[in-house]
């Protein structure tokens, strides 16, 4: 910077005319304060440079120091664990495919051992061992075996076209879909509406326990009964006493199940806005059971309970009809619950429900809920923020895409729903990413007859594959048969 007095001339900041001093940087003319103010500016200037300059002589120094740090080297190790995570998410669904078809496959496989073994049984019986018996029991035999050592019908089907090799598991064999006979047997009740031991009232919920022994919420007659096999009457074990909201009553139960790891049954109190417990105890009147120290308990209090089921991990779930939202509870804990589905007031969307029904939760936790007045039913994952329409969803008709009033529910291995098309008097079958269902049972309007629903609610299979509806304005329980 040179200054040079000059004769007056406009100054180059603040444009009056004064004496000024020339800069030979920019060849601009400024007066004295503007030209201290403007070597002040070209200091700062040169400071910010300098700073500039030991700014990227540390960045660099750290770059060689710590390449990790590098956003490239960051996205590197980010693709790793999504990489990892994916391959892990891909294994645990191919492990999940195997062991559904795995399992269908060894049923499949049984049935025919176990045909055979009558066939040989038969031959016993009738003494009549030939060449010719002999030479087809080894034939069917070995055809048996050939189709059980063959192991093309469960695969693995690579893709060599990405640089992680991508794997699925496939199954070559048709998975053969069960069918029922479509003319029910009435195994409990069906002698009119009534409060006598072998009739029931308005039935809604059912559960069937290892020993084929059936528990039935008879909800107009206050109680829960239950029916061993092959009696022509049941027995209450729960309620009976009136409806009330004492310890030893209830009110228009709705739904039960049982837990057999503490000999009790869980009951959906629907009247009295709550979930009890009550323990079986077959050596004990009611009278004394209830002044035991077993008597029945409160497990959830002030909730509009309407259906309830359990998961293999002990968790009981439960449907709000008021709320519009499902609860988890964990059996022995004392706490509000957990919001696992719903929850986001009465509607429509993924994410909301209308009147939520009964509820089937799969062995990975998901939720499949009966929405009711939307006429669908909904499957949640676990954690998931909404639900799927897997069946229904397309209003309410009797249309094979579509459901009226849906209520009982059922999951089976393959992911195959069964719906108690409450509306219709039918029992539907959806597998799953079908756009339609098929009718198992039912369908042919409301009536009395073996063959015919009158709305239809709870659903049950028992260790056979029988199918078992409760029949709810017939007041029965009809069993279904399962053709093998």
């Amino acid at each position: 910077m040179d200054k040079m007095t000059t004769n007056e001339a406009q100054c180059f900041l603040c444009k009056k005319h004064k004496f000024t001093y020339s800069c030979r940087g920019c060849s601009n003319e400024f007066c004295f304060d503007d030209l201290t103010k403007h070597r002040q500016d070209l200091t700062e200037e040169f400071n910010t440079i300098i700073n500039n300059f030991d700014q990227f002589r540390e960045n660099l120094q750290q770059r060689k120091e710590n390449p990790q740090n590098s956003s490239l080297f960051i996205q590197i190790d980010q693709w790793e664990k999504n990489s990892i995570e994916m391959i892990r998410q891909t294994a645990q669904q191919c492990r999940r495919t195997f062991l559904k078809e795995n399992e269908e496959f060894l049923i499949d496989i049984e049935e025919k051992f176990n045909k055979l073994i009558k066939e040989i049984k038969e031959i016993q019986r009738e003494n009549e061992v030939n060449e010719m018996n002999l030479k087809d029991l080894k034939e069917k035999l070995t055809k048996i075996s050939k189709e059980f050592n063959d192991s093309s019908e469960i695969l693995i089907e690579g893709d060599s076209q990405t640089f992680i090799k991508r794997i699925s598991v496939k199954s070559t064999r048709k998975s053969k879909l069960k069918k029922w006979k479509r003319n029910g047997s009435t195994i409990c009740g069906g002698n009119g509406k009534g409060d006598k031991l072998n009739q029931l009232s308005g039935p809604e919920g059912i559960f069937i326990d290892k020993h084929r022994n059936i528990f039935i919420a008879d909800r107009g007659n206050h109680r829960i009964v239950r029916w061993k096999r092959n009696e022509n009457q049941g027995t209450v074990v729960a309620g009976g006493n009136g409806k009330g909201n004492s310890l030893n009553q209830l009110n228009q139960p709705t739904s039960v199940i049982v837990d057999e790891q503490n000999n009790s049954i869980i009951i959906a109190d629907s009247g009295n806005r709550r979930v009890m417990r009550w323990f079986l105890n077959e050596n004990q009147s009611l009278m004394r059971w209830f002044l035991s120290e077993n008597q029945p308990e409160i497990l959830i209090d002030n909730i509009r309970c309407l259906r309830l089921t359990m998961d293999k991990f002990g968790f009981v779930y439960v449907s709000d009809w008021e709320k519009h939202e499902v609860i988890r509870w964990k059996m022995g804990e004392k706490c509000k619950g957990t919001l696992v589905a719903g929850g986001n007031g009465e509607g429509d969307q993924l994410n909301q429900f209308n009147c939520p029904n009964f509820l089937f939760v799969d062995d990975e936790q998901s939720i499949y809920v009966s929405d009711w007045e939307n006429h669908r039913v909904m499957k949640w994952r676990k954690d998931a923020q909404e639900g799927i329409v897997v069946a229904g969803g397309n209003g309410c008709r009797k249309n094979p895409n579509q459901l009226n009033c849906p209520h009982g529910i059922i999951v089976d291995h393959g992911g195959r729903i069964y719906v108690a098309d409450r509306g219709n008097h039918r029992i539907m079958r959806w597998c799953e990413g079908d756009e339609e269902g098929e009718i198992i049972v039912g369908g042919n309007g409301k009536g009395n007859e073996p063959n015919e629903l009158f709305y239809p609610l709870g659903l049950s299979f028992d260790g056979e594959g029988n199918l078992y509806v409760v029949d709810n304005e017939n007041h029965r329980i009809e069993r279904f048969d399962l053709i093998v």
